[in-house]
């Protein structure tokens, strides 16, 4: 056998040790990767004892003005809504109201930062503080 024909079967056999090595480290990537997104679902997620998603929604836009955001798109048939803020930055956030069994909504925030996810805490901290205590002064129909 040559020089080169040794070289390319080395080349081949090193490229298809590297592949192997690859497919087993996307698996692994794939499973943090799934970890990662549920974590995440649990900090965009809260679960509120309430079925009126109207006033849901709009307690959601009050909440999210009061926040500095302004209203994009509301759609009530959706249950979503969007929102930009721009303060030195733009940060663009989207709110979902679902049914969560038969007395309770789930509103999930899913929020961007110039189109790149938001995982961290806080931003989705602050808004369900605001929005919890606008549901709570609401249910007590206070203005």
């Amino acid at each position: 056998m040559t020089y080169k024909g040794t070289h390319k079967a080395f080349c081949a056999a090193l490229a298809l040790l590297l592949l192997a090595g690859c497919q087993t480290d996307s698996r692994n990537q794939a499973l943090a990767v799934g970890e990662s997104q549920v974590a995440l679902r649990s900090i965009q997620s809260r679960v509120f004892d309430t079925t009126d998603k109207a006033k849901t929604q709009r307690t959601i836009i009050a909440t999210l003005q009061d926040l500095g955001f302004v209203i994009d798109k509301a759609d009530a048939t959706l249950g979503t809504v969007s929102a930009t803020k721009l303060n030195g930055y733009a940060m663009r956030m989207t709110v979902s109201v679902r049914d969560h069994g038969a007395k309770q909504i789930l509103i999930r925030a899913s929020a961007q930062y110039n189109q790149t996810a938001i995982e961290d805490p806080q931003p989705y901290q602050q808004f369900f503080t605001a929005l919890e205590k606008a549901m709570f002064l609401t249910a007590q129909q206070v203005d």
